[in-house]
């Protein structure tokens, strides 16, 4: 194993994510590749995820319940590293992860991003809630935050995750690294496992996820219209 850190930022946000996010953090930790620092925000969560985080050696910080999207742009704007990786508290990483991600970047001076494949998993404590056989367990390209490892320069060159976007915010980010041609590539390693559970914010939420995606697709086709050169 590397010990050797690699400068990166780990930012996990969680909200009432205590039975999950001892699982999140060990696998951080257990990282072939170990990274600078891993920042816990906890978005005003009311059980023990603030017990948890410190039972591991992270950065904790509280801030009052504003949704992920804040959650992890405090986390950026606490950061050190020169790269940014984010981890929902409910999933969690492959071992090689990091270190798969960081050989690309040397291999590839020019490359801003490192995308992976992402696994589904049902929770043991959610089977009768949701059975596995209604969610498809091969392993798949994914755009998702936790499957990117990114450079901080990068990153801000796109912006900030839309605290507005309570549920979409990572396809709106993505929908803005690809107008800026964000230079990336998509391994063909599993690097996340996502855990699918009853209080996922995309079960939990359905009808906010079905009206975001549909104001983000007008939002999207205003901005190609304003767009055009006129003639």
């Amino acid at each position: 194993m590397s010990t050797a850190p690699a400068l990166i930022s780990v930012i996990i946000p969680v909200y009432n994510g205590a039975p999950y996010l001892g699982e999140a953090l060990a696998s951080v930790l257990a990282q072939t590749r170990l990274p600078l620092e891993v920042i816990v925000v906890d978005d005003g969560s009311t059980d023990a995820s603030a017990n948890v985080a410190r039972q591991f050696p992270v950065r904790y910080v509280w801030q009052t319940h504003n949704g992920a999207s804040a959650a992890r742009n405090q986390g950026i704007a606490l950061a050190q590293g020169s790269f940014f990786a984010f981890l929902d508290a409910d999933d969690v990483w492959m071992p090689e992860k990091l270190a798969q991600q960081t050989e690309s970047f040397a291999a590839q001076p020019n490359l801003e991003a490192v995308f992976g494949q992402m696994e589904q998993f049902v929770s043991q404590d959610s089977v009768d809630a949701m059975p596995p056989a209604r969610f498809a367990r091969e392993v798949r390209d994914s755009y998702a935050p936790g499957t990117m490892l990114i450079r901080r320069a990068a990153f801000m060159r796109v912006g900030l995750f839309a605290p507005q976007w309570r549920a979409t915010e990572a396809v709106e980010w993505m929908m803005r690294a690809r107008a800026k041609n964000l230079q990336n590539i998509m391994l063909p390693q599993l690097v996340l496992r996502r855990r699918v559970h009853a209080n996922n914010t995309t079960w939990r939420e359905r009808a906010t996820v079905d009206r975001e995606y549909a104001e983000m697709i007008q939002a999207a086709l205003t901005r190609q219209r304003q767009a055009r050169p006129e003639r």
